[in-house]
């Protein structure tokens, strides 16, 4: 007879325990995710001047070579 009771209380703490689940989950927020109504656009605005950069970068080294002395 102990035996059939301790069956009991186990099954009786497991059906309590997945009821308990049950009811926090369903409690739970939820959390929608929808694609927008307008496409997306990424504007790439990109201004180039590594050009310019060498240029200055070549007339610095030529300054610097005429007068070595200026730093």
């Amino acid at each position: 007879m102990r035996q059939f009771d301790r069956t009991m209380n186990a099954t009786a703490v497991t059906a309590i325990s997945i009821l308990g689940c049950l009811v926090i989950t369903a409690c739970a927020p939820t959390v929608k995710v929808e694609s927008p109504q307008e496409p997306i656009t990424i504007n790439l605005n990109i201004k180039l001047d590594a050009d310019v950069r060498v240029k200055l970068e070549d007339q610095a080294k030529k300054d610097i070579a005429a007068n070595p002395n200026i730093f």
